[in-house]
């Protein structure tokens, strides 16, 4: 609109004050014109208590919001339309209160995806941490549009939404029966242990085959223990720049000990903690010493932290680990028996199509030396064969024995060569009588000294 239509609608807007269809036109123009302020003045003083002027009130809104003046913007806005919730999201972010503002957001857009607006949803996700002033640094206001406020342990701390207990878990009874006397127990009787000067926490390796539950054990540990589970990876802690890894795995332990009960868990532990005779590498030795430290250190108080480690290759983690106040508690992880194969073969068809003449016990019986991430292969491979038939056929044939006889052809045990290795540690490195769950376990299953 001109600025000589303007002028003229203006004056015919002062001799007709309750002209709302005109007023309202004059405020979209002024709008329009980015003149703000101009807009205003046309507004009666008792605009709010205008009735029937929902539109004329939007666009009165608008210019209040652009003129800076948010309060009465959000006073003015009526209607629960997406057009009018998504301004009252402007308004009230500008208000800074933005947790009201992100549900006035979300319900706008839901109802008319086409009024989304990135810009808006970051500036609703803005976050502001204020540092107080100390010694030698100023006070500090940071303002962020991502999760920059938080500590970067955050993000690689991230708990386990999915809560596993043993229930989840077959197999492995004489392991969890150990597992609940002596790690659970303290979490679940706490007033008990501390009577008898006991802290709950401390540190356990598991160790074992690959594929044989070790993962699986620390998170249904966790779940047991109704503690915060915490999975660091490797790449959570190694860094390029020397220095960083130690910070990083330092930022770690002391996120775990704000959470406590909680239950932190490296996997392949020796990548982390390998013996430092065997490294040239002076920053490998720092972090094995970090680690170390962390865990028993002198400033440091892990009560209600509990360290789960495991590791395929326990004989190249640092010996220091294994003193008593840091995993004390070493716990092998063995290939699952013939009955715990055959409970867990039928945990893994639940869901599936089945025929009724599959033998389990044919199958436990066939299948020693398998890992459970091994019986995970051969329940594939025989739906693989199941698949394939119901192609050929046109129909869809449940899996049946003819199908898990042929995935056996197929598929290996994997653990064969762990044992085997094991079984010459166990023999001829076995310190402190160490590896004598190994030696017990070969013997019991035929694969002995």
């Amino acid at each position: 609109m001109d600025d000589s239509t303007f002028d003229q609608l203006e004056a015919a807007l002062s001799a007709a004050p309750g002209n709302v269809a005109l007023l309202t036109l004059l405020l979209g123009a002024s709008l329009e014109r980015g003149e703000h302020e101009r807009g205003l003045k046309l507004l009666p003083a008792d605009l709010e208590q205008w009735a029937d002027a929902t539109a004329l009130k939007l666009a009165a809104a608008q210019l209040c919001l652009g003129a800076g003046d948010a309060a009465r913007a959000l006073q003015l806005i009526e209607g629960e339309d997406p057009a009018a919730r998504l301004l009252k999201a402007r308004a009230l972010a500008a208000l800074e209160r933005l947790k009201e503002a992100q549900v006035e957001y979300r319900a706008a857009v839901d109802a008319n995806p086409a009024l989304e607006d990135m810009a808006l949803w970051r500036r609703l996700n803005v976050s502001v941490l204020d540092f107080p002033a100390a010694e030698g640094r100023p006070r500090l206001r940071v303002i962020s549009n991502d999760d920059t406020d938080q500590s970067e342990v955050v993000r690689l701390l991230v708990p386990e939404k999915e809560t596993l207990t043993f229930d989840d878990i077959g197999g492995l009874d004489e392991l969890k029966k150990t597992i609940h006397k002596k790690i659970i127990l303290p979490y679940q009787k706490p007033g008990l242990f501390q009577r008898f000067r006991k802290k709950v926490g401390g540190g356990v390796l598991l160790y074992g085959p690959p594929g044989c539950g070790k993962t699986l054990l620390a998170r249904a540990t966790a779940g047991e223990c109704k503690a915060t589970f915490f999975n660091v990876a490797i790449s959570d802690v190694l860094d390029m720049y020397i220095g960083e890894s130690e910070r990083k795995l330092h930022a770690l332990f002391e996120q775990a000990r704000a959470q406590a009960p909680a239950v932190m868990f490296f996997d392949e532990v020796e990548a982390l903690g390998g013996k430092r005779s065997n490294t040239r590498e002076s920053t490998s030795s720092k972090l094995v010493s970090q680690f170390l430290s962390e865990m028993d250190g002198f400033t440091n108080d892990n009560h209600g932290v509990l360290i789960l480690a495991a590791t395929n290759v326990p004989w190249s983690v640092d010996s220091a680990f294994r003193r008593p106040g840091r995993f004390d508690r070493v716990l092998f992880v063995p290939p699952p028996d013939r009955a715990a194969r055959e409970s867990m073969l039928k945990v893994m068809m639940k869901g599936r199509p089945m025929a009724d003449d599959i033998d389990f016990a044919f199958l436990a019986k066939n299948t020693s030396g398998f890992s459970g991430a091994d019986l995970s292969e051969l329940v594939e491979t025989a739906a693989d064969e199941a698949i394939e038939a119901s192609i050929e056929s046109g129909a869809e044939q449940s899996i049946c024995d003819r199908h898990f006889k042929a995935a056996l052809k197929d598929v290996r045990a994997t653990t064969l060569e762990w044992l085997t290795t094991a079984r010459n540690y166990a023999r001829y490195a076995n310190e402190g009588n160490q590896y004598d769950e190994v030696l017990a376990f070969l013997d019991k299953h035929g694969k002995g000294r």
